[in-house]
């Protein structure tokens, strides 16, 4: 079992986000910590476990939180988890945000990795999608973690952004590889609805690069990755050997973690699982000693299947047949063999004895291949 933390304040919103987030000044801040902490023993009573293998505290921006805010969460936490210190750790921090002060909190109390939003080292750039950070802001951040001798550090791009051209995002790309980190994370920009970017482009206001210029961001990507020898473990994450996200790796194969927090997703004994989303909404259940949950969806066998194969498929080692079949007691082949025979005649999927993988061509249309595994299913 692993769990993920959601903080929904941020000191300011991004013009493309559409996570469950809040502008910090005036919001509960400090309620909100009491009656997360007061979900988490409720979550844990309900469906304990001995051990978790990775907490994960995401946002909104976890380090727009005070240190005396981060230490009450931090502790609290800690208290209520049965966390081994060798295990992953995880926080999200902004540059700009995160301080000596805080780092030294978040090291006090076990947090082993950072995953921090850069987007672009492009200022212009910066500006344009609404982030209050800039490119020396990441170099001042990345000198402070030197100096505590914190080295487990993953950062987050952006890439096919309003006006970025191949020029700039190589720049960012070269920028990002000599920080010289045991973890990168490369997203292409989606435009969600509700984001002040989705209303721009209706009224033609933003001009994102073409489809070409995506995929060739893509492609340079994968190359100079690997050039740096970080290699491609998921569709849009790059490690050193050793180095990949724990957490994230409970999502794309598809096991069990605890959601906290408003707006929070979980997975739990097959019921998937969200929260109310608006704060209060979230503080309100809490206060009277109950779940703040909005919605629970019990997966049928066929969903847990297809959520194996388009979770796992992420992965480059692709979907363990093994493993497929200890989960399931079904065969992969005799539940999918239609969709198998066909993806692999496109080449987008290539099988072997052991699983079944993308190959470099299925790599750059995902969703398509995918989507293969809920029609034939």
């Amino acid at each position: 079992m692993s769990a993920y933390v959601h903080i929904p304040f941020c000191e300011h919103i991004c013009y493309y986000c559409d996570f469950n987030k809040v502008f910090l000044e005036g919001q509960p801040v400090d309620a909100y910590i009491e009656m997360l902490l007061r979900e988490t023993e409720l979550t844990f009573a309900a469906h304990p476990t001995n051990e978790l293998e990775t907490l994960y505290i995401g946002g909104g921006t976890p380090t727009s939180l005070s240190a005396k805010q981060l230490d009450r969460l931090l502790s609290g936490l800690r208290e209520r988890l049965p966390f081994d210190d060798r295990n992953e750790f995880t926080v999200e921090a902004n540059p700009g945000d995160l301080t000596p002060e805080k780092l030294a909190v978040m090291q006090n109390y076990g947090v082993n990795r950072l995953s921090m939003g850069v987007q672009t080292f492009d200022d212009v750039l910066l500006k344009k999608i609404g982030r209050k950070h800039n490119a020396q802001d990441v170099y001042d951040t990345m000198a402070f973690l030197e100096k505590a001798a914190f080295e487990n550090v993953s950062i987050d791009l952006i890439y096919a952004l309003p006006g970025q051209t191949l020029a700039s995002f190589r720049d960012t790309l070269q920028r990002a590889i000599e920080l010289d980190l045991p973890h990168y994370s490369l997203y292409s920009l989606i435009l969600e609805n509700k984001t002040m970017f989705m209303n721009w482009v209706r009224q033609g206001r933003l001009e994102l690069p073409d489809q070409d210029v995506e995929g060739q961001m893509f492609e340079e990507t994968i190359q100079a990755m690997a050039v740096g020898g970080r290699y491609q473990y998921e569709v849009s994450n790059f490690a050193l050997p050793g180095k990949e996200s724990q957490h994230n790796l409970v999502y794309w194969n598809n096991e069990h973690y605890y959601g906290l927090g408003a707006g929070a997703s979980g997975y739990v004994n097959g019921t998937r699982y969200r929260n109310h989303g608006p704060i209060q909404h979230y503080l309100k259940p809490l206060e009277a000693g109950l779940l703040p949950i909005l919605e629970t969806e019990k997966l049928t066998l066929n969903n847990q299947m297809e959520e194996e194969m388009f979770l796992g498929l992420r992965k480059r080692t692709g979907v363990s047949k093994q493993r497929f079949f200890e989960k399931f007691q079904r065969e992969l082949n005799s539940v999918y063999e239609p969709a198998l025979r066909r993806l692999e005649a496109e080449g987008l999927l290539v099988e072997d004895a052991t699983s079944v993988r993308l190959t470099e061509k299925g790599l750059f249309i995902g969703n398509e291949v995918f989507e293969a595994f809920l029609i034939d299913a």
